[in-house]
């Protein structure tokens, strides 16, 4: 029997990262695109993205051999192939996208399936990862945005409409950060890379206190990090005030599903340090006794490109 390969494509708010996967969960050929330059024109990043893959697959050798595309993106709906209005993608910020149905047209009909960004990833990590072990955990993608997906009893929970698991826009604070999706107080106005970023220049506005960050004009969460890490007060100050609401936000989120870990993947969860004992404090706090010391957080074991490529990949085989 000829060996068959997918291709799996993980669409983040600012880059797309594309590859070519085995049976075996080898990545034979990948790379990165732009998925921030193109405005609102989605036809034009479709065009690109479709070249993108063409010429991964030409790389990798496997022209023919292909037998499906895999794609995790922000308000993907597995159920209808569309992402709509997805806040960080300009280009499907104000309308419905039909994302698969496209893309699949501008591959000669090679068949796309699509799902949201943080399912793909949590796949990714129940397939090759930390959660090898679990079938009841919640990922939660700390990037652009704020994602999640949850897996209950082995199985993604997409809900009636292909929609569940938007944890990113529950409300924690009330009348809070106006969010992207337009909402305010949402969890992704302050646990996202750009939340960071926002808290940072929040705290600078209101204390004098000696800072690395002063001498920066546009703040980003790496630049918070990269202070934490030479022990920059403020910075510590910035992390403390993330993770101690990201950990009482994943008590709530405890709650309602039980799970036996929340993994955490993404640019974010790169600053563990700083983050993982204050949330923790934070989680056990708010967590029903029942719970309290019982659940484990855990941190992507897989490169963050790898992980969205293998979990949006699975879903073409």
């Amino acid at each position: 029997m000829v060996e068959q390969f997918v291709v799996g494509v993980d669409v983040g708010g600012q880059t797309s990262k594309i590859g070519v996967v085995n049976a075996a969960g080898e990545i034979l050929s990948q790379s990165v695109i732009r998925s921030d330059v193109y405005g609102s024109d989605a036809d034009a990043f479709l065009s690109a993205l479709a070249d993108a893959i063409k010429a991964n697959i030409a790389d990798s050798g496997k022209e023919g051999q292909i037998k499906g595309v895999g794609v995790g993106a922000p308000n993907a709906n597995y159920y209808t192939g569309t992402v709509s209005y997805a806040p960080n993608l300009a280009w499907a910020a104000d309308k419905e996208v039909k994302f698969a149905e496209e893309l699949s047209a501008k591959l000669g009909g090679i068949p796309v399936i699509l799902t949201n960004d943080a399912n793909a990833a949590a796949v990714g990590e129940m397939t090759y990862g930390v959660a090898q072990d679990l079938k009841h955990f919640i990922m939660i993608t700390l990037g652009t945005g704020v994602g999640s997906g949850i897996i209950v009893n082995g199985q993604l929970l997409y809900g009636h409409d292909g929609f569940a698991g938007e944890l990113g826009h529950t409300k924690v604070q009330e009348n809070g950060r106006l969010c992207g999706c337009g909402g305010k107080g949402c969890l992704e106005a302050y646990c996202s890379a750009t939340g960071v970023a926002r808290t940072a220049r929040e705290i600078l506005d209101t204390t004098e206190e000696p800072s690395l960050l002063r001498s920066l004009d546009n703040i980003t969460s790496k630049d918070v990090y990269d202070a934490a890490k030479e022990g920059d007060a403020v910075a510590m100050k910035i992390f403390d005030f993330t993770a101690r609401l990201l950990g009482k936000s994943l008590a709530n989120f405890v709650s309602f599903s039980s799970p036996q870990a929340i993994v955490l993947f993404g640019g974010l969860a790169r600053a563990k340090e700083f983050l993982y004992e204050p949330m923790m404090e934070a989680m056990n706090e708010n967590l029903l006794h029942q719970w309290k010391g019982k659940i484990q957080i855990l941190f992507s074991s897989l490169k963050e490109s790898d992980a969205a490529i293998l979990g949006a990949s699975s879903l073409a085989w």
